[in-house]
């Protein structure tokens, strides 16, 4: 199997500590269902001792790649590479057609097919189509019902047409140096308003702002979901984007999209053209949260009204090991309104898109996160990742929660416009 290193296989050392954080391996009980059985697996698959059998593939798809593992491994072992690895060997020895992987590559990695789906699912949206299509599959096929509820509205206007390409400062007299703003897909799709925020603050904050046009998905779908080529070619993409910016860094307000950009320089490493810039590009990546805490902002003069929690992404908590920067700015924004939430670095169930294809496992997973959130009596929920967003949300509509889930640069865009009032 020479899609996945045994290196890192042998790194291993099976000692268990990934088992009691390992959302899976809580919801069966079973040994091939946590990281290190499914470290066995690969193994085996790997020295011929199993085929690539049902089994086998269900296990690699069965995990989340929440990389929880990942923080708990005292050995370091790269449980992400592996797994991902293992999923892009499954894919090309099944060599047959996969709907998720059309998807993924013919629609969400084109912007120009991506924008024309999106005007239709906004016509679906607005036009009453929906509310006839949900009664309908609510009679003939609840499970396809429960997806289709998942989605979340299209967003009126993409932020990368609506905003223009370089913005100064708010404060020019405050100048302190230039970044890039990745829209992405799935985050300018349905969250444009987001993408508006965090520009909003960043500019309040004396960064010069830049929004290239030219940019593409990120590739971290694809990449977490067997495809082994379209990542790289959007990665290479994004790279000469970005670079002809002249931003100093480049901020990222989706978990997913930049612990997957932080990995530009690995994804390439063995590209000779591209190896060296794939490392300095990825050298520049923060997450929005991370990049305000580290060079400093503006301390908002309003506070959040209400109790607060905040749920981790696990792509910034698990994969980026960025936790206390965000932690500090939702504490700062919300004072004594703020509560801590348990099990908050737990999984949501979102995970890309492993709540549409493995709807009933990642509703599990969103029962006990939504229990945890009823028990801290919180009605604002924080989170800098858009899939959780999606995910906590559809949960607090079914329950009828008095709740909200908002991102931090949504928070302190309100929270600035408040003290300006």
């Amino acid at each position: 199997m020479a899609a996945i290193s045994d290196d890192l296989i042998t790194q291993c050392m099976h000692c268990g500590l990934c088992l009691p954080v390992c959302p899976t391996y809580a919801l069966t009980g079973l040994e091939r269902s946590s990281p290190r059985g499914r470290i066995r697996l690969m193994k085996s698959v790997m020295n011929g001792t199993i085929p690539i059998s049902h089994t086998f593939v269900d296990e690699m798809n069965f995990c989340l790649d929440c990389q929880a593992c990942e923080t708990a491994c005292p050995a370091g072992v790269k449980y992400g590479e592996l797994v991902e690895s293992a999923r892009v060997f499954i894919e090309e020895d099944r060599k047959s057609f996969s709907l998720k992987t059309f998807i993924l590559k013919n629609i969400v990695v084109k912007k120009r097919v991506l924008c024309f789906a999106a005007a239709t699912l906004k016509f679906y949206q607005k036009s009453g189509m929906e509310k006839a299509a949900l009664g309908l599959l609510r009679l003939f096929s609840r499970g396809l019902y429960n997806r289709v509820k998942l989605l979340p509205r299209i967003s009126n206007e993409f932020a990368l047409d609506a905003l223009p390409e370089i913005m100064e400062p708010t404060h020019p007299a405050e100048a302190r140096g230039t970044v890039a703003v990745l829209t992405g897909c799935v985050m300018d799709v349905f969250y444009a308003d987001i993408n508006k925020d965090t520009v909003d603050v960043l500019l309040e904050n004396g960064w010069r702002v830049v929004v290239p046009q030219d940019q593409v998905c990120c590739g971290s779908l694809n990449a977490h979901n067997g495809d082994g080529d379209s990542p790289k070619f959007l990665a290479k993409k994004n790279i000469e984007v970005f670079e002809k910016s002249g931003a100093e860094y480049y901020v990222i307000n989706s978990a997913g999209c930049g612990a997957f950009m932080k990995q530009y320089g690995e994804v390439l490493t063995d590209d000779p053209d591209f190896a060296e810039r794939a490392k300095r590009f990825s050298s520049k990546v923060k997450d929005f949260s991370e990049f305000l805490f580290q060079t400093g902002y503006k301390k908002p003069s309003a506070k959040i009204e209400n109790a607060t929690v905040y749920h981790e992404a696990c792509h910034l908590v698990h994969a980026q090991k960025v936790s206390a920067e965000p932690r500090a700015i939702v504490k700062e924004m919300a004072g004594d309104n703020f509560c801590e939430l348990n099990e908050a670095t737990w999984c949501c169930g979102s995970a890309g898109i492993y709540n549409v294809v493995r709807y009933d496992d990642a509703s599990k997973l969103l029962d006990r996160k939504l229990e945890n959130i009823k028990a801290s009596g919180a009605r604002t929920i924080i989170t800098g990742n858009p899939g959780c967003m999606a995910q906590i949300m559809s949960g607090i509509k079914s329950e009828k929660m008095d709740a909200e889930v908002v991102h931090p640069a949504t928070v302190l865009n309100r929270l600035y416009k408040m003290g300006k009032a």
